[in-house]
Formats: structure tokens, C-alpha cells, sequence
């Protein structure tokens, strides 16, 4: 632990890997701590559309492992390990985590979110036994199956458009009106224009139907007549939205009700020399780019903060 580095990421995003980039550029000893996979969200998108620049077939995995690839030649440290504790106030910054102990000049946290519950009941028991939150992780096991899509933002509808390569039917899902999706109209009307999707609207999902052990369909009602039928599909994809992740952090970082942790436009914290990035933060638009983008204004934030407190 005697090693105190300038930056210390926590979270292997797109965020986290876009200020590794950055800090590791402009010479910073950086360390990328992550507990999972490297790429974060991004590597359950199939297809990225709306990324400037990005080729045909280019995947949320494979961005990934470019941009963690040119982190890494600019001399960014990684590690795989899970933070337990941060001490966040002083000069220096501590991590702890479960197999070591690490300290920097400054934090960034780009922890990212996870994906939000539909609220149903069996949604938990019937995880990975039909339910699936991962389109590109989970497709291929309903070929030429009956699936249904929960939600009417971008995520729920570039699935639903993924799926239906494989899918025999999709249906989606969504809880108010046709007026009140929320999608990009260059992605509704893929879906409007695929004839293996159609739209059940003013309807949400009450059960997931346990059929022994797997899913056996779902129980819909309509919002508007109160009608309660069965719709009889295979597999349930819900893409209703993001929770941060930022347990870790609540009572020292300022945040919203709801965990986003609130920062200015550069990325700065309540805490000084601590920033936060990508979709942990309370923001309006949670992309692929807008992490990045963000993740490049907390390294050289942080870049700043060393550099003034010489």
C-alpha cells in the first residue's frame, strides 16, 4: 500500500475506460479497478449505431476491448477486484477491496448502473429461467421461440429489433401509449417496418407464469380497462431503465434520492479531488458517448486538481 498512484477509476466502462485513456495520457500513474467485466453495459449491446465513427458490426464488446487495448498501451494498470470501503476525504484518497488495499491522489467513479426490475411477480425466481435483462447474453436460447419485451426507451427497442433475428415472434411491451414511446424515431420505425414485432400498448406485466421452473408466459393488464389476459411467450426481456450503482458511496457523496451521484459539468463531487462519470451521475442522456464524454472531463479534472494542490 505504499504506492500512491494519481488516479484510482473505479468501474471498467466506457466511462471509466475513456478517463483511464486520458489520465494515462497526460502521464498520470492510474489504476482501472474492476469486479466484473471490462466494458461494463456496453458489452450487452449488440449493434452501436448511434457511436460517431463507429464500423458495420460493430459491437458494445468489441468497442470495449479497443478502448480498453489503447488504455492499456498508454500504460493504465487494471485489476479485477471488488471495493468494499472508501476514504475518500484528505489529501490522499483510500480503496479497499477484497484482496488489496490501494491508495491515489484522486478518485474517479464510473461504477455505471444496472439494469432496473420490472416489478413483477416471479421476476426473480424465473432469472435466467426465461427472464433475461441481456438481449445479446440470452437471444440465441429462444431461436425460433415466442418473446416479449418490457419498455419503450432506445435499450427495449434496438433488443427488441436484435431479438427478432432470432425470435420466431416479439412483442413488445409498453406501459403507456404509442405517443409516449420514448425511442429514437429511426429505431421505432425499424420496428414498426419488422414484421415479426408488434407493440401491446397501455399494458403492464403482472406475473411471470412459473411453469415448473421455467417460464410458461405472462400475465398482462391493460392499464386503461383493467383487462387481465395471458400472453404466451417463451422468453421475457425487461429493459425498464438503470439503477447507479453507487451504494459504496451514500452519505459521503452527494446524490439524488435515487443514488445518481450529483456533480458540476466537470465532472467534480462535493468531495475534492473526487469525480464521478458515466452513468452513476445524475445526467439526462446515458450513452455510450456521453460516458466517454465524460470520463475524458473527470481525468482531466482530476489532472487539474494534482496539479494545484502541488
Amino acid at each position: 500500500m505504499s504506492k500512491i498512484f494519481d488516479t484510482i477509476i473505479i468501474g471498467g466502462g466506457p466511462a471509466g475506460l475513456s478517463a483511464g485513456l486520458y489520465a494515462a495520457r497526460s502521464k498520470m500513474d492510474t489504476l482501472i479497478i474492476e469486479r466484473a467485466k471490462f466494458g461494463g453495459q456496453a458489452t450487452t449491446t449488440d449493434e452501436l449505431e448511434n457511436y460517431p465513427g463507429s464500423i458495420e458490426d460493430c459491437t458494445g464488446t468489441t468497442l470495449s476491448e479497443r478502448m480498453r487495448k489503447q488504455a492499456e498501451e498508454f500504460g493504465v494498470n487494471f485489476t479485477k477486484d471488488t471495493v468494499t470501503k472508501v476514504e475518500l476525504e484528505g489529501d490522499v484518497k483510500t480503496v479497499i477491496c477484497n484482496n488489496e488495499t490501494y491508495q491515489a491522489k484522486t478518485i474517479i467513479i464510473a461504477t455505471g448502473a444496472t439494469p432496473r426490475l420490472g416489478g413483477f411477480k416471479n421476476e426473480i425466481e424465473l432469472r435466467g429461467k426465461g427472464v433475461s435483462y441481456c438481449a445479446t447474453c440470452d437471444a440465441d436460447f429462444f431461436t425460433e421461440l415466442d418473446i416479449a419485451v418490457i419498455g419503450g426507451g432506445d435499450s427495449a427497442i434496438t433488443e427488441a429489433i436484435y431479438l427478432s433475428k432470432f425470435g420466431e415472434t416479439v412483442t413488445v411491451i409498453y406501459r403507456k401509449g404509442k405517443e409516449n414511446l420514448r425511442a429514437a424515431k429511426s429505431l421505432l420505425e425499424k420496428a414498426f417496418n419488422n414484421p415479426k414485432i408488434n407493440f401491446v400498448f397501455d399494458t403492464v406485466v403482472e406475473e411471470a407464469i412459473d411453469n415448473d421452473g421455467i417460464l410458461g408466459g405472462l400475465m398482462v393488464k391493460n392499464t386503461k380497462t383493467g383487462e387481465v389476459s395471458k400472453l404466451a411467450v417463451d422468453g421475457c426481456f425487461v429493459f425498464v431503465g438503470y439503477n447507479p450503482i453507487s451504494e459504496l458511496f451514500r452519505g459521503t457523496v452527494n446524490m439524488t434520492e435515487r443514488g445518481d451521484i450529483i456533480t458540476d459539468e466537470n465532472m467534480k463531487t462535493n468531495i475534492p479531488g473526487v469525480f464521478a462519470a458515466g452513468d452513476v451521475r445524475e445526467k439526462t442522456l446515458r450513452q455510450v458517448i456521453t460516458a466517454a464524454a465524460d470520463g475524458a472531463i473527470a481525468a482531466t479534472q482530476a489532472e487539474h486538481y494534482i496539479e494545484n494542490h502541488k
